[in-house]
């Protein structure tokens, strides 16, 4: 678990699995398994299978042993929702999240087919965040199965965005969080479809988030979109 996360849109991350497979083009340059492999080069004991799919129970009580409430993303190194993550253990994870209510927590999936068949045989409560990853409009099918849980606050990954998402159902869509690819072989994000997302959340009233520009560099291109940032959110919900 990490504190004090450079991901601009959380906290903190938690990872109680650890590796995965590529999926579709969004994956190609995965910085996690970047990571993965120079953890594992560390001797870091949770990376000891490198980038390979690893469930962590060692893992499942560290929110608990937080205090302070934090937005916290989970599985930052993995998919919760990959095929090889076994009901039970999601349902242990779920079952987490519950019990340390005093945080709000943020998953994000590529396999939205696997989160809709198992979103009713799971423990939602509003502090449990749910977001989809939609690169390209090939992928936007995503975005119906997520609207289709029983997760109460529904939210968009649109990054790495690799091509334009015009006219998008945002029906039931809380926020959406856009950004370029960066690092090694980023491939380019054209400013058009970022501006035309932008207005399509503000004409259906979703919190819009511009994480990055993104590119080899990614801080010298930075975060500014016309002029400012967009640091739009959903209302935090805690529960008591």
């Amino acid at each position: 678990m990490a504190n004090n996360s450079p991901i601009e849109w959380t906290d903190a991350t938690w990872n109680p699995v650890t590796g995965c497979d590529k999926i579709s083009p969004g994956c190609k340059h995965c910085y996690a398994e970047r990571m993965a492999k120079r953890l594992k080069a560390a001797h870091n004991p949770n990376y000891k299978n490198g980038f390979e799919l690893t469930l962590q129970p060692q893992m499942l009580i560290r929110p608990s042993e937080w205090k302070s409430p934090k937005r916290i993303f989970v599985n930052s190194m993995s998919d919760l929702f990959h095929d090889d993550v076994p009901l039970e253990y999601i349902q242990r994870v779920f079952s987490v999240m519950n019990e340390a209510h005093w945080h709000q927590y943020q998953i994000l999936t590529k396999r939205a087919e696997r989160l809709e068949e198992l979103s009713s045989k799971l423990e939602w409560a509003p502090h449990i965040w749910m977001g989809v990853s939609v690169e390209s409009s090939k992928y936007l099918d995503r975005i119906d199965c997520l609207r289709r849980t029983n997760a109460h606050v529904k939210f968009l990954s649109l990054e790495p965005l690799l091509g334009p998402l015009p006219d998008m159902n945002l029906r039931g869509i809380d926020w959406a969080i856009v950004g370029g690819e960066s690092g090694p072989g980023a491939r380019p994000m054209d400013p058009a479809w970022v501006t035309d997302i932008r207005d399509q959340c503000t004409s259906a009233g979703l919190a819009f988030f511009f994480k990055q520009w993104g590119g080899v560099q990614k801080k010298k291109t930075g975060r500014m979109l016309e002029g400012r940032t967009w640091d739009q959110m959903p209302e935090l919900v805690v529960v008591p």
